[in-house]
C-alpha cells in the first residue's frame, strides 16, 4: 500500500429523517448544506428539509465524514429511512489516507456522487470549502468561477445563486453585454418545484379544486380611521407604526362573534364543521421562500398595539425562517394585504380548511359622493372570499358590511358590545 498503513476501517453511522412533529410520515429534501466526501463537525448545517408548515434546517449529529447522502433537492424522504451515512474517522492525516474506504458500493452512493459533485476538487485547487447549493457548484463551474473568491450574501456566509449571476455579469465585455441586449434571446432557466414553493403549489390546487370560492367585494370610507392611524402613529416611533392590518383583525375578532360560521374549519375527514371560539388569525406573509400564513393567536384577547406588535413578530420569524411549527399553523381565519401593491380588487384563495379569507386592498384618496356633494374621501376595497359550501352568500355579504361599519367607525372597533 505505499508504505500507507490503515490502521481499521471506521465506524459507520447511518443519521435517520427525523420525526419533524405533529404526525409527520415524510419530508421533503430542500437543499443539502454538505456534499459526498466532506468532514463534517457535529451541530454543523447538515439539509434544509421542508414538510407542509415549514423549512427546517437539520444539523449533523455527529462528527465524521459525508459517505452517502440520500436522495437529491425536491425528493420525499421518510421518516425513520436513512438521510445520510457518515464514516466516524478523526480529521487527520490517517483519515486522509484511508478516504479510499469512501470509494461508493452501491448505485445510491455513486448517484449521490454525481449529482452533488466531488469534494476533491477543494483539496486540488488548495481552496477551502465554500458553503453554496450543488446546483450554483455546477453553474460556477460551467462559469469558470471560483467559488472561494466570492463574498457569500447568505446564511454564514453561504455564496447565493445571486452571488454568483453578479460575478458572472461583472465578467462580461462590455461590448459582449450590450451585443446580448441587442442580439435575440435563447434558452430555458429550469426551476425546480420544490419546498415551500410545491407546498404553495399543492395547497391552492387543492383549495381551488375542492372549495367552490365565493368572492364578495366590498368598498370602505377609511377617512376616519386614517385619522386616528395617524394620531397614533404620531407617539410611536417608525418601526412600531400602525398599518391598517392590526385594526381590521381587531375588528374582525369582534365581529365573528355575531358570525361563527365565517371562524370555521371544515373536517373533509369527519365531515364536520368546526366552529371555533378562539380568533386565530393567520397573516398571509411574502418571503424568500413564497408564501408563508403565520398565526397571531387569540386576537378576541388582544389590544391593538398587541395585535401590531405580534404581527409584526410572526412575520419577521416567517420571513428570516425561525418560526416555530406552532406558529405557521392553527389559524381559522386568515387576512392578507399586499400594502401598496394591494390594486383595486383581488381574488384570494382560500387557506383549507378554513372557510374565509379577508383581503385588503389599496386604500386611496378618490372622489366619492357624500350628501348631494362630491368631497375627496380615502376608500379601501375588501376583497374577500369563502367556502361557498357552508358560508351562504347573505351571511357573507353581512359578514363584510358589518367589518366596514366598524372600519369606518372606528371607535366601535374596541367597544366590547
Amino acid at each position: 500500500m505505499n508504505g500507507v498503513v490503515v490502521s481499521a476501517v471506521p465506524r459507520r453511522f447511518e443519521f435517520k429523517v427525523p420525526d419533524l412533529g405533529e404526525g409527520t410520515v415524510s419530508s421533503e429534501i430542500v437543499a443539502w448544506k454538505v456534499a459526498v466526501g466532506d468532514w463534517v463537525p457535529e451541530d454543523a448545517p447538515l439539509v434544509e428539509l421542508s414538510t407542509d408548515k415549514a423549512v427546517v434546517e437539520v444539523s449533523s449529529p455527529v462528527s465524521g465524514r459525508v459517505v452517502s447522502l440520500a436522495g437529491v433537492p425536491g425528493d420525499a424522504v421518510a421518516v425513520g429511512s436513512v438521510l445520510a451515512v457518515f464514516a466516524l474517522e478523526e480529521r487527520d492525516a490517517t483519515a486522509e489516507a484511508s478516504a479510499s474506504w469512501l470509494a461508493p458500493s452501491s448505485p445510491e452512493v455513486v448517484s449521490s456522487l454525481a449529482i452533488v459533485g466531488s469534494a476533491s476538487s477543494h483539496a486540488e485547487t488548495g481552496t477551502a470549502r465554500v458553503m453554496a447549493s450543488p446546483a450554483t457548484r455546477r453553474r460556477a463551474r460551467e462559469a469558470g468561477v471560483n467559488l472561494a473568491t466570492l463574498p457569500g450574501t447568505g446564511t454564514g456566509g453561504r455564496v447565493l445563486r445571486t452571488d454568483l449571476d453578479r460575478a458572472v455579469a461583472s465578467q462580461r465585455p462590455p461590448t459582449a453585454e450590450v451585443a446580448s441586449k441587442l442580439a435575440p434571446a435563447s434558452g430555458v432557466t429550469e426551476i425546480p418545484v420544490i419546498g415551500v414553493r410545491r407546498v404553495i403549489a399543492q395547497r391552492m390546487e387543492q383549495a381551488k379544486r375542492t372549495a367552490p370560492h365565493f368572492s364578495y367585494v366590498e368598498e370602505v370610507d377609511v377617512t376616519a380611521l386614517e385619522a386616528l392611524r395617524l394620531h397614533l402613529n404620531a407617539r410611536r416611533s417608525r418601526e412600531e407604526a400602525y398599518s391598517y392590518l392590526p385594526f381590521v383583525m381587531v375588528a374582525l375578532a369582534r365581529v365573528l362573534r355575531d358570525f361563527p360560521q365565517c371562524n370555521a374549519h371544515y373536517d373533509t375527514a369527519r365531515n364536520v364543521i368546526l366552529r371555533h371560539a378562539a380568533v386565530h388569525i393567520g397573516v398571509a406573509t411574502q418571503t424568500p421562500d413564497g408564501l408563508k400564513v403565520p398565526v397571531v393567536r387569540h386576537v378576541e384577547a388582544l389590544t391593538l398595539g398587541q395585535v401590531a406588535t405580534e404581527v409584526r413578530r410572526v412575520s419577521a420569524a416567517a420571513r428570516n425562517n425561525t418560526a416555530r411549527r406552532e406558529e405557521l399553523g392553527g389559524s381559522t381565519i386568515t387576512v392578507t394585504s399586499l400594502g401598496k401593491l394591494g390594486g383595486i380588487v383581488s381574488t384570494p384563495v382560500l387557506n383549507l380548511p378554513e372557510v374565509a379569507i379577508i383581503g385588503l386592498n389599496k386604500a386611496v384618496e378618490r372622489p366619492v359622493v357624500v350628501g348631494g356633494a362630491v368631497v375627496v374621501r380615502r376608500m379601501m376595497n375588501l376583497s374577500s372570499s369563502f367556502d361557498h359550501r357552508f358560508v351562504d352568500g347573505f351571511d357573507a355579504a353581512a359578514m363584510v358590511q358589518a367589518l366596514k361599519e366598524r372600519l369606518e367607525q372606528p371607535a366601535t372597533i374596541f367597544m366590547a358590545e
